[in-house]
C-alpha cells in the first residue's frame, strides 16, 4: 500500500472511534480486488478525509431551489451527515425502530460506512399501511470531507412506501450512504434514486435489501453526477414469490466514472428478478456495470433477467460490462446480455435531412435510447422529475 493510501486510511481509522478494525484489515481496494477492478479509488487515497462542518442554511436553500423535487409527500433532509429537523417530517403512519444494521462482510463501501456511520433514517412502516411518498434529500458541501449516513427501513407485512432518494452537493467530498432494507410479506417498496453529486465529489452507496414472500423491492437509479460514483445493490429474495427490480440509467461525460454493481441472490423458489441498465457515455467518460444473479439449489422456478446496454458518443468513451449468472437449481429461466453501440448514422442523417440541427438530432436519439429504461419507473410524477434532471 502506498503512503498516499495510508494517509487516507489512517484518517478514516482515526475518526472511527475504535470501530475501524475491519477497515484497517481490508484497506482501500485496488484493481487487484476483483469487485473494484474497473473502479479504482486512487483519487481518494491521497487525502486525509475529515468530518464535515454543519451545512449553512443559505447553502441548503440554494440546493433545494435547483433540485427537481416533488411538491407533495413527506420529506427528510440531511446536510453534511446531519438531520435538518426544521425541514424534515416523517410520513404520519411511520414509526421509528432501533434495529441494528446487518453486516456486509468484505464489501468496502459497507465497511467504510460501518466504521464512520452517522445516524440516518430509522423507519418502520406498520403492517397493512401505505406510507405514500417520502423524499429523502442528502446534501453535501465542503472540501476533503466525508459523510456516512446509515439508513434502516422496515416495511412490515402488506405495507408500502415510495422513497425518492436525492443526492447532491458542491465541493470535493465523499458521500457514503448505506441502506438496510427489509420488505415484509406482501409489502412493496419503490426506491427511486437521483444521484447528482458534485462533479468533483465521490459517491459510494450500498443498498442491502431482503425481500419476504410475495414482497417487492422495485428500484431505479439515475447516476448523473460525481467524479466517481458507485451504486451497489445486494438484494436477497429470501422467501417464495419475491419480486426484485434493480434498474438504472447512467449518463457520464468529461473524465468521470459511474458504476452500477449488483448481486441478486435467489434464496427461495418462484422468485422473479429484472435488471435493465442503460449507460450513455461521451467525451472520455467511463461506465461500469457489474451484475450477478446467484440462484441457490432450493430456488427452483426462478425467473431472472439482466440486460446492460451502452451508447458511446465518443471514441474515447469506455464501458466495462460484466453480467454474470451462477445457477445451482435445475428448473429456472435465467438470461443476461450486454450490447455496446454508437448512434445510428442513418437515423441521424434522416433527422438532419428534415431540418433538425445536429445537436438536437443527437439529443433525440439519446433520449430514444434511454426511454425504455426510464419507463420502468412506475411512479409517473417521479419519472417526470428524472426526465427533467436528465434534460438539465
Amino acid at each position: 500500500m502506498t503512503q498516499d493510501a495510508v494517509r487516507a486510511l489512517e484518517a478514516f481509522i482515526q475518526r472511527s472511534a475504535g470501530h475501524g478494525a475491519a477497515l484497517a484489515e481490508t484497506g482501500l481496494p485496488t484493481r487487484r480486488v476483483e469487485a473494484w477492478r474497473y473502479t479504482p479509488l486512487r483519487t481518494l487515497a491521497d487525502t486525509a478525509w475529515h468530518q464535515a462542518a454543519p451545512l449553512a442554511s443559505e447553502a441548503v436553500s440554494t440546493f433545494l431551489d435547483r433540485l427537481p423535487l416533488p411538491e407533495n409527500g413527506a420529506r427528510m433532509v440531511y446536510g453534511n451527515g446531519r438531520l435538518l429537523e426544521g425541514l424534515s417530517a416523517l410520513p404520519e403512519v411511520a414509526t421509528q425502530g432501533s434495529e441494528n444494521i446487518s453486516p456486509l462482510k468484505g464489501m468496502f463501501s459497507a465497511t467504510l460506512n460501518a466504521a464512520l456511520g452517522e445516524k440516518g433514517l430509522d423507519l418502520r412502516i406498520p403492517a397493512g399501511t401505505d406510507a405514500g411518498l417520502l423524499t429523502l434529500i442528502s446534501l453535501s458541501d465542503g472540501d476533503n470531507v466525508s459523510m456516512h449516513l446509515q439508513h434502516r427501513i422496515v416495511l412490515e407485512d402488506g405495507a408500502s412506501l415510495t422513497l425518492y432518494d436525492v443526492n447532491a452537493g458542491e465541493g470535493r467530498y465523499i458521500a457514503n450512504p448505506r441502506f438496510d432494507i427489509v420488505v415484509g410479506k406482501g409489502a412493496k417498496l419503490r426506491h427511486v434514486k437521483l444521484q447528482r453529486e458534485s462533479l468533483t465529489g465521490t459517491h459510494l452507496a450500498i443498498v442491502s435489501a431482503n425481500v419476504s414472500e410475495k414482497g417487492e423491492y422495485d428500484s431505479f437509479t439515475l447516476n448523473q453526477g460525481s467524479n466517481l460514483a458507485r451504486h451497489e445493490a445486494v438484494v436477497t429474495l429470501g422467501a417464495p414469490h419475491a419480486i426484485v427490480h434493480v434498474n438504472g440509467v447512467q449518463i457520464v461525460d468529461g473524465q468521470r466514472l459511474n458504476d452500477l454493481t449488483s448481486m441478486i441472490h435467489h434464496a427461495a423458489p418462484d422468485g422473479s428478478s429484472r435488471q435493465t441498465v442503460k449507460t450513455v457515455l461521451s467525451d472520455a467518460g467511463q461506465g461500469v456495470f457489474q451484475g450477478k444473479i446467484l440462484v441457490d439449489r432450493v430456488a427452483q422456478k426462478t425467473d431472472g433477467y439482466q440486460m446492460n446496454q451502452a451508447l458511446l458518443l465518443s471514441e474515447k468513451a469506455q464501458i466495462n460490462s460484466k453480467p454474470e449468472l451462477e445457477i445451482y437449481a435445475d428448473d429456472v429461466k435465467c438470461s443476461h446480455g450486454a450490447t455496446v453501440g454508437a448512434l445510428d448514422d442513418e437515423q441521424l442523417f434522416y433527422l438532419r435531412s428534415r431540418g433538425v440541427p445536429e445537436a438536437q438530432a443527437r439529443d433525440i436519439l439519446v433520449r430514444a435510447f434511454l426511454i425504455d429504461a426510464l419507463d420502468l419507473v412506475a411512479d409517473e410524477a417521479l419519472r417526470d422529475l428524472l426526465g427533467r434532471s436528465m434534460a438539465s
